[in-house]
C-alpha cells in the first residue's frame, strides 16, 4: 500500500494541482476581464463530456476538443452584429443545455452528471492527477514563456505591436490554456464552478499584491489553501467538496478585501 491509495492524499494533491493550473492564468482572466468567456468555456465543457462518451474517447480530450473549439467559435463571432457580452451569454448557456440534452440522450452511458457539474474530487484516481498536475505544468510552463508579452499586451495593445509583439497570438494562447485549465479541472470543482477557481484566487490576491508576479504565487497560494481547506470542511460536515473548496475561497476573498482596506487606511 502505497500513500496514494489514500483517497483523501489524492484529493489534496488533485486541489493543489487545480490552484496551481489557475492561479497564474486567473490573474489574466481577471485582468483583461475575461470571466465571462471562462463561464462559456466552461459550460462547453459538458457537450465535451457527451461527445467523448459518444465517441468512446477519454472524457479529458472530448472536453479539451470542445473548449478550444468554443474558445476559437468566441473569437471569431465576437463583436459582430451582436455585442460581445451577449454573444456569449447565447453560446454559454446554449452549450450546457445542449450539453445536458446530449447526455440525457445516452441511456446506455451511465453517468453521474452532477460530478461534472459540481465536481468529484473525492474519487480522482492516479492518472487523473497525472492528468491535473500535467495540465498544470503545462500552463504554468506556457506563461512563463509569454509573461512579458502578455503583461506588454495588457498595457498597452499599441505599446505590443511596437515592440513586435503579436496580441491576437497572445489571445490564442489565453483561449488554449482556459481550454487546457477546463479539461484538467472539471473532475475537482465541475463545469459550473472552474471559472470560480479561475476568478476568486486571482481576486483575493489582487487586493493584497504589490505586482503581477506577486499577484501571481499569492493567486496560486490562495487557490491552494482554499483547496485543501474546502475539502478538510467538506470532510468534516459531510458538504459536497466542490463547492466546499469555491466557499472556502470566497472566505479568503473576504479576509484579502478586509486586509486590503486596512492597508489602504
Amino acid at each position: 500500500m502505497t500513500l496514494l491509495d489514500d483517497f483523501m492524499v489524492r484529493a489534496l494533491l488533485a486541489g493543489v494541482g487545480t490552484a496551481v493550473a489557475c492561479g497564474a492564468l486567473g490573474c489574466f482572466v481577471v485582468w483583461r476581464r475575461m470571466a465571462y468567456f471562462g463561464d462559456a468555456t466552461a459550460h462547453a465543457a459538458i457537450l465535451g463530456v457527451a461527445l467523448a462518451l459518444m465517441f468512446s474517447v477519454s472524457i479529458p480530450v472530448g472536453v479539451l476538443a470542445v473548449a478550444l473549439a468554443m474558445g476559437f467559435l468566441i473569437g471569431a463571432v465576437s463583436g459582430q452584429t451582436i455585442a460581445p457580452d451577449s454573444m456569449l451569454g447565447v453560446l454559454s448557456h446554449s452549450a450546457l443545455a445542449l450539453g445536458l440534452v446530449a447526455v440525457s440522450l445516452m441511456p446506455s452511458a451511465r453517468i453521474d452528471l452532477d460530478a461534472y457539474l459540481f465536481g468529484d474530487i473525492l474519487v480522482v484516481s492516479r492518472m487523473d492527477l497525472l492528468v491535473i498536475w500535467g495540465g498544470a505544468i503545462l500552463v504554468c510552463g506556457v506563461l512563463a514563456w509569454r509573461w512579458q508579452a502578455l503583461l506588454a499586451e495588457i498595457l498597452s495593445t499599441d505599446l505590443a505591436h511596437a515592440a513586435g509583439l503579436s496580441p491576437r497570438l497572445d489571445r490564442v494562447i489565453l483561449s488554449v490554456l482556459i481550454a487546457t485549465v477546463v479539461a484538467v479541472s472539471i473532475k475537482v470543482v465541475g463545469a459550473l464552478l472552474i471559472t470560480s477557481m479561475l476568478i476568486i484566487p486571482a481576486a483575493a490576491a489582487r487586493l493584497i499584491a504589490r505586482g503581477p508576479e506577486a499577484m501571481a504565487a499569492y493567486a496560486t497560494a490562495i487557490g491552494a489553501v482554499a483547496a485543501i481547506a474546502g475539502l478538510h470542511g467538506a470532510r468534516a460536515f459531510g458538504t459536497p467538496a466542490g463547492p466546499s473548496v469555491i466557499c472556502a475561497a470566497a472566505g479568503l476573498f473576504c479576509v484579502s478585501f478586509v486586509v486590503g482596506r486596512l492597508r489602504g487606511s
